[in-house]
Protein backbone atom coordinates (compact mmCIF):
# COMPACT_ATOMS: atom_id res chain seq x y z
CA UNK A 1 0.00 0.00 0.00
CA UNK A 2 2.56 2.24 1.21
CA UNK A 3 4.73 1.91 -2.05
CA UNK A 4 1.63 4.07 -4.00
CA UNK A 5 1.86 7.26 -1.77
CA UNK A 6 4.62 8.76 -3.91
CA UNK A 7 2.54 8.58 -6.90
CA UNK A 8 -0.85 9.49 -5.59
CA UNK A 9 -0.67 12.84 -3.62
CA UNK A 10 -3.28 14.79 -2.12
CA UNK A 11 -4.35 18.10 -3.61
CA UNK A 12 -6.19 20.33 -1.68
CA UNK A 13 -10.04 21.47 -2.90
CA UNK A 14 -10.01 25.40 -2.01
CA UNK A 15 -13.26 27.18 -2.11
CA UNK A 16 -14.06 28.82 -5.71
CA UNK A 17 -15.92 32.20 -5.55
CA UNK A 18 -19.22 31.31 -5.91
CA UNK A 19 -19.45 27.92 -5.47
CA UNK A 20 -22.81 26.51 -4.04
CA UNK A 21 -23.98 23.42 -1.78
CA UNK A 22 -27.29 22.60 -0.72
CA UNK A 23 -27.49 20.11 2.14
CA UNK A 24 -30.94 19.46 2.28
CA UNK A 25 -32.18 16.99 5.37
CA UNK A 26 -35.72 15.91 4.57
CA UNK A 27 -36.42 14.24 8.32
CA UNK A 28 -34.38 13.11 11.35
CA UNK A 29 -35.72 9.71 11.49
CA UNK A 30 -34.05 6.53 10.28
CA UNK A 31 -34.48 2.74 10.21
CA UNK A 32 -30.64 2.28 11.95
CA UNK A 33 -29.21 3.47 15.44
CA UNK A 34 -25.23 4.56 14.39
CA UNK A 35 -23.28 4.46 16.92
CA UNK A 36 -22.27 7.97 15.77
CA UNK A 37 -25.24 9.76 14.38
CA UNK A 38 -24.87 13.20 14.32
CA UNK A 39 -28.70 14.12 14.57
CA UNK A 40 -29.78 15.65 16.98
CA UNK A 41 -34.01 15.95 16.99
CA UNK A 42 -34.12 18.18 19.71
CA UNK A 43 -32.27 20.76 17.62
CA UNK A 44 -32.88 20.07 14.06
CA UNK A 45 -36.68 18.37 15.12
CA UNK A 46 -38.28 15.41 14.92
CA UNK A 47 -40.96 15.10 12.17
CA UNK A 48 -40.29 15.39 8.32
CA UNK A 49 -40.86 17.85 5.70
CA UNK A 50 -43.58 17.91 4.51
CA UNK A 51 -44.38 17.50 0.23
CA UNK A 52 -45.11 21.21 0.32
CA UNK A 53 -42.19 22.16 2.45
CA UNK A 54 -40.03 20.10 0.28
CA UNK A 55 -41.17 21.65 -3.19
CA UNK A 56 -41.23 25.15 -1.49
CA UNK A 57 -37.47 25.01 0.24
CA UNK A 58 -36.73 23.68 -2.95
CA UNK A 59 -37.06 26.26 -5.08
CA UNK A 60 -36.45 29.12 -2.51
CA UNK A 61 -32.99 27.92 -2.58
CA UNK A 62 -32.59 27.62 -6.62
CA UNK A 63 -30.16 29.68 -8.62
CA UNK A 64 -31.11 29.26 -12.12
CA UNK A 65 -27.94 31.12 -12.59
CA UNK A 66 -25.31 29.46 -10.58
CA UNK A 67 -24.41 26.11 -10.62
CA UNK A 68 -25.39 24.33 -6.89
CA UNK A 69 -25.54 21.08 -5.44
CA UNK A 70 -27.91 19.63 -3.90
CA UNK A 71 -27.26 16.53 -1.69
CA UNK A 72 -30.52 14.87 0.21
CA UNK A 73 -30.00 13.48 3.72
CA UNK A 74 -31.27 12.70 6.82
CA UNK A 75 -32.24 10.40 9.01
CA UNK A 76 -32.29 8.73 6.03
CA UNK A 77 -33.60 10.02 3.41
CA UNK A 78 -35.37 7.21 1.33
CA UNK A 79 -37.68 6.82 3.90
CA UNK A 80 -39.32 10.04 2.89
CA UNK A 81 -42.15 9.04 0.60
CA UNK A 82 -41.65 12.26 -1.40
CA UNK A 83 -37.55 11.88 -2.21
CA UNK A 84 -38.02 10.88 -6.12
CA UNK A 85 -40.65 13.70 -6.57
CA UNK A 86 -38.13 15.95 -4.69
CA UNK A 87 -35.09 14.99 -7.23
CA UNK A 88 -37.55 15.58 -10.27
CA UNK A 89 -37.88 19.36 -9.05
CA UNK A 90 -34.78 19.77 -8.34
CA UNK A 91 -33.44 19.09 -11.42
CA UNK A 92 -37.01 21.39 -13.40
CA UNK A 93 -35.40 23.87 -10.90
CA UNK A 94 -32.03 23.61 -12.50
CA UNK A 95 -29.96 22.20 -9.58
CA UNK A 96 -26.31 20.56 -11.03
CA UNK A 97 -25.94 17.56 -9.31
CA UNK A 98 -27.82 15.89 -6.90
CA UNK A 99 -26.85 13.29 -4.30
CA UNK A 100 -29.03 11.10 -2.12
CA UNK A 101 -26.94 10.02 1.09
CA UNK A 102 -28.46 6.60 1.71
CA UNK A 103 -27.66 3.66 4.82
CA UNK A 104 -28.15 1.64 1.82
CA UNK A 105 -31.62 0.33 2.54
CA UNK A 106 -32.85 2.01 -0.31
CA UNK A 107 -36.73 2.22 0.66
CA UNK A 108 -40.04 2.99 -1.76
CA UNK A 109 -38.29 0.99 -4.18
CA UNK A 110 -35.79 3.49 -4.94
CA UNK A 111 -34.06 1.94 -7.41
CA UNK A 112 -37.08 0.85 -9.73
CA UNK A 113 -38.62 4.69 -9.39
CA UNK A 114 -35.80 6.56 -10.14
CA UNK A 115 -33.44 6.80 -13.14
CA UNK A 116 -30.01 6.33 -13.21
CA UNK A 117 -28.96 9.89 -14.82
CA UNK A 118 -31.30 11.22 -12.16
CA UNK A 119 -28.82 11.41 -9.11
CA UNK A 120 -25.59 9.75 -7.56
CA UNK A 121 -25.96 7.73 -5.04
CA UNK A 122 -23.70 7.50 -1.75
CA UNK A 123 -23.77 4.73 0.08
CA UNK A 124 -22.80 4.71 4.31
CA UNK A 125 -20.18 1.90 5.11
CA UNK A 126 -18.44 2.37 8.27
CA UNK A 127 -15.93 -1.50 8.14
CA UNK A 128 -14.63 -3.84 5.51
CA UNK A 129 -16.77 -7.03 6.97
CA UNK A 130 -19.80 -7.33 9.05
CA UNK A 131 -17.98 -7.70 11.83
CA UNK A 132 -16.22 -4.56 11.59
CA UNK A 133 -19.41 -2.49 10.23
CA UNK A 134 -22.19 -3.87 11.94
CA UNK A 135 -21.53 -3.02 16.00
CA UNK A 136 -21.45 0.47 15.17
CA UNK A 137 -24.24 0.77 12.64
CA UNK A 138 -26.58 -2.35 13.19
CA UNK A 139 -26.90 -6.14 12.74
CA UNK A 140 -27.19 -7.13 8.81
CA UNK A 141 -26.19 -3.68 7.48
CA UNK A 142 -23.16 -4.84 5.88
CA UNK A 143 -24.92 -7.55 3.93
CA UNK A 144 -28.27 -5.25 3.01
CA UNK A 145 -25.66 -2.39 1.94
CA UNK A 146 -23.45 -3.95 -0.11
CA UNK A 147 -25.66 -6.01 -2.10
CA UNK A 148 -28.06 -2.73 -2.59
CA UNK A 149 -24.86 -0.67 -3.67
CA UNK A 150 -23.94 -3.97 -6.43
CA UNK A 151 -27.30 -3.81 -8.00
CA UNK A 152 -27.32 0.46 -8.60
CA UNK A 153 -23.67 -0.36 -10.18
CA UNK A 154 -25.27 -2.62 -12.34
CA UNK A 155 -28.21 -0.63 -13.08
CA UNK A 156 -26.15 2.11 -14.24
CA UNK A 157 -26.25 4.59 -11.45
CA UNK A 158 -23.30 6.89 -10.33
CA UNK A 159 -22.35 5.80 -6.86
CA UNK A 160 -19.62 6.25 -4.07
CA UNK A 161 -19.08 5.30 -0.91
CA UNK A 162 -18.98 6.92 2.53
CA UNK A 163 -16.89 5.64 5.54
CA UNK A 164 -16.72 7.46 8.80
CA UNK A 165 -13.45 7.23 10.72
CA UNK A 166 -13.36 6.74 14.30
CA UNK A 167 -11.35 4.86 16.40
CA UNK A 168 -13.73 2.17 16.23
CA UNK A 169 -12.86 1.44 13.05
CA UNK A 170 -9.38 3.36 11.86
CA UNK A 171 -7.47 -0.06 12.13
CA UNK A 172 -9.73 -1.27 9.47
CA UNK A 173 -9.90 1.42 6.81
CA UNK A 174 -6.54 -0.58 4.56
CA UNK A 175 -8.86 -3.01 3.82
CA UNK A 176 -11.58 -0.56 2.34
CA UNK A 177 -10.02 0.30 -1.12
CA UNK A 178 -10.20 -3.74 -2.25
CA UNK A 179 -13.79 -3.73 -0.89
CA UNK A 180 -14.93 -0.68 -3.01
CA UNK A 181 -12.97 -2.30 -6.13
CA UNK A 182 -14.40 -5.68 -5.42
CA UNK A 183 -17.94 -3.73 -5.54
CA UNK A 184 -17.02 -1.74 -8.45
CA UNK A 185 -17.47 1.52 -6.58
CA UNK A 186 -15.28 4.66 -8.06
CA UNK A 187 -15.65 7.14 -5.47
CA UNK A 188 -14.45 7.14 -2.38
CA UNK A 189 -15.24 9.86 0.96
CA UNK A 190 -13.00 9.30 4.03
CA UNK A 191 -14.71 11.33 6.55
CA UNK A 192 -13.76 12.37 9.89
CA UNK A 193 -16.23 11.96 13.07
CA UNK A 194 -17.46 15.04 14.36
CA UNK A 195 -18.18 15.77 18.25
CA UNK A 196 -21.74 16.42 17.22
CA UNK A 197 -25.12 14.51 18.45
CA UNK A 198 -24.03 11.24 19.72
CA UNK A 199 -21.04 11.69 20.04
CA UNK A 200 -20.76 15.04 21.54
CA UNK A 201 -23.20 12.95 24.98
CA UNK A 202 -20.83 12.83 27.57
CA UNK A 203 -19.84 9.90 28.85
CA UNK A 204 -21.92 9.37 32.32
CA UNK A 205 -25.03 10.20 29.46
CA UNK A 206 -27.82 8.08 29.88
CA UNK A 207 -27.85 7.40 26.55
CA UNK A 208 -24.11 7.26 25.99
CA UNK A 209 -23.00 4.45 28.51
CA UNK A 210 -19.36 5.16 30.40
CA UNK A 211 -17.50 2.29 28.75
CA UNK A 212 -18.19 4.28 25.21
CA UNK A 213 -14.60 4.86 24.10
CA UNK A 214 -13.47 8.10 22.91
CA UNK A 215 -14.44 7.98 19.33
CA UNK A 216 -12.21 11.03 17.86
CA UNK A 217 -8.96 10.25 15.97
CA UNK A 218 -5.46 11.28 17.06
CA UNK A 219 -3.71 13.85 14.49
CA UNK A 220 -1.23 10.84 14.44
CA UNK A 221 -3.83 8.74 13.56
CA UNK A 222 -5.33 10.49 11.38
CA UNK A 223 -2.01 11.73 9.13
CA UNK A 224 -0.30 8.22 9.52
CA UNK A 225 -3.87 5.83 7.79
CA UNK A 226 -5.68 8.47 5.55
CA UNK A 227 -2.97 9.10 3.44
CA UNK A 228 -1.93 5.68 2.41
CA UNK A 229 -5.04 4.70 2.28
CA UNK A 230 -6.43 7.14 -0.33
CA UNK A 231 -2.95 6.82 -2.42
CA UNK A 232 -3.94 2.73 -2.65
CA UNK A 233 -7.24 3.53 -3.20
CA UNK A 234 -6.27 5.64 -5.99
CA UNK A 235 -3.97 3.29 -7.35
CA UNK A 236 -7.02 0.56 -8.34
CA UNK A 237 -8.71 3.48 -9.91
CA UNK A 238 -10.84 5.05 -7.10
CA UNK A 239 -11.25 8.76 -6.43
CA UNK A 240 -10.68 9.61 -2.60
CA UNK A 241 -11.56 12.84 -0.83
CA UNK A 242 -11.13 13.35 2.60
CA UNK A 243 -11.05 16.52 5.02
CA UNK A 244 -7.76 18.40 5.30
CA UNK A 245 -8.14 18.76 9.07
CA UNK A 246 -4.90 19.90 9.77
CA UNK A 247 -3.24 22.83 8.48
CA UNK A 248 0.11 22.78 7.20
CA UNK A 249 3.01 25.05 8.94
CA UNK A 250 2.01 28.54 6.85
CA UNK A 251 -1.05 27.44 4.91
CA UNK A 252 -3.83 30.05 4.99
CA UNK A 253 -6.78 29.44 7.19
CA UNK A 254 -9.84 29.79 4.93
CA UNK A 255 -13.89 29.53 6.40
CA UNK A 256 -16.41 28.46 4.24
CA UNK A 257 -19.03 30.57 6.04
CA UNK A 258 -16.87 33.35 4.60
CA UNK A 259 -16.05 32.16 0.72
CA UNK A 260 -18.51 29.55 -0.16
CA UNK A 261 -22.24 29.13 -0.17
CA UNK A 262 -23.22 26.17 2.25
CA UNK A 263 -26.79 25.63 3.53
CA UNK A 264 -27.72 23.11 5.96
CA UNK A 265 -31.73 23.10 6.18
CA UNK A 266 -33.06 20.80 8.62
CA UNK A 267 -37.14 20.15 8.74
CA UNK A 268 -37.95 22.38 11.42
CA UNK A 269 -36.47 25.23 9.52
CA UNK A 270 -33.32 26.00 10.59
CA UNK A 271 -30.69 26.70 8.45
CA UNK A 272 -27.02 26.43 9.78
CA UNK A 273 -23.88 27.41 7.81
CA UNK A 274 -21.53 25.69 9.24
CA UNK A 275 -22.29 22.25 10.41
CA UNK A 276 -19.86 22.40 13.54
CA UNK A 277 -23.23 24.43 14.97
CA UNK A 278 -25.77 22.42 14.45
CA UNK A 279 -26.06 21.03 18.27
CA UNK A 280 -26.62 24.82 18.81
CA UNK A 281 -29.16 27.42 18.11
CA UNK A 282 -26.56 29.39 16.33
CA UNK A 283 -28.02 29.20 13.05
CA UNK A 284 -27.46 31.91 10.79
CA UNK A 285 -30.79 31.31 8.84
CA UNK A 286 -34.88 30.50 9.90
CA UNK A 287 -37.21 29.54 6.67
CA UNK A 288 -40.55 30.83 7.91
CA UNK A 289 -43.80 30.75 5.67
CA UNK A 290 -41.39 29.74 2.75
CA UNK A 291 -39.04 32.78 3.10
CA UNK A 292 -35.43 32.86 4.71
CA UNK A 293 -35.15 35.01 7.72
CA UNK A 294 -32.38 35.93 9.29
CA UNK A 295 -31.71 34.47 12.93
CA UNK A 296 -31.67 37.35 15.20
CA UNK A 297 -28.93 37.49 18.08
CA UNK A 298 -25.38 36.26 17.96
CA UNK A 299 -25.59 33.06 15.82
CA UNK A 300 -22.58 31.41 13.81
CA UNK A 301 -22.27 34.70 11.32
CA UNK A 302 -20.79 36.65 13.50
CA UNK A 303 -18.12 34.09 14.55
CA UNK A 304 -16.67 33.38 11.18
CA UNK A 305 -14.69 36.75 11.09
CA UNK A 306 -12.97 35.85 14.77
CA UNK A 307 -8.80 35.40 13.80
CA UNK A 308 -7.27 32.67 16.22
CA UNK A 309 -3.81 30.69 16.15
CA UNK A 310 -6.17 27.28 16.45
CA UNK A 311 -7.40 28.28 12.86
CA UNK A 312 -11.07 27.38 12.85
CA UNK A 313 -12.91 29.14 15.56
CA UNK A 314 -15.61 27.17 15.41
CA UNK A 315 -13.85 23.91 16.11
CA UNK A 316 -12.08 25.69 19.21
CA UNK A 317 -15.29 26.77 20.64
CA UNK A 318 -17.22 23.84 20.06
CA UNK A 319 -14.52 20.83 20.29
CA UNK A 320 -11.46 21.91 21.76
CA UNK A 321 -10.55 18.31 22.60
CA UNK A 322 -8.68 18.20 18.63
CA UNK A 323 -6.47 19.97 19.77
CA UNK A 324 -3.01 19.95 21.75
CA UNK A 325 -1.09 22.34 22.95
CA UNK A 326 2.91 22.94 24.12
CA UNK A 327 4.04 23.82 27.09
CA UNK A 328 4.22 27.17 25.91
CA UNK A 329 0.43 27.41 25.40
CA UNK A 330 0.55 26.95 21.45
CA UNK A 331 -1.42 25.18 19.31
CA UNK A 332 0.66 22.34 17.83
CA UNK A 333 -2.35 21.83 15.05
CA UNK A 334 -4.07 24.48 13.28
CA UNK A 335 -7.26 22.72 12.33
CA UNK A 336 -8.75 23.63 8.75
CA UNK A 337 -12.69 24.84 7.94
CA UNK A 338 -14.25 20.93 7.92
CA UNK A 339 -15.47 21.70 4.69
CA UNK A 340 -12.28 21.99 3.36
CA UNK A 341 -11.06 18.94 1.25
CA UNK A 342 -8.79 16.95 -0.07
CA UNK A 343 -8.84 15.08 -3.34
CA UNK A 344 -6.23 12.14 -4.44
CA UNK A 345 -7.01 11.04 -8.22
CA UNK A 346 -6.32 7.27 -9.69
Amino acid sequence: MTAHTSNHRARTLFFQPGERNIFFHLLTGCNLSCRHCYINPDQHGRGPVSRHELMQWLELFATPNQESNLIFLGGEPTLHPDLVSGVRRARELGYRGITIDTNGYLHHNLLARLAPDEAVLSFSLDGPTPEINDPIRGAGVFATCTANLQQAVAAGFDVSLIFTASRMNIDHLAQMPALLEKLGCRRFFIQVIGIRGKSARPTDSPTRPQTEPVLQLSPEQWREIVPQVAADAAARGIRVIYPKVYLEAGEPFQCAGLQQQSYFIFPNGRVYLCPLCEDFPLHAWQIENGRLVPNPGLTERQLFTLEIAEGCVMNKLLQPGNIDYDPQGRPRHRISCCLLKQEVQP
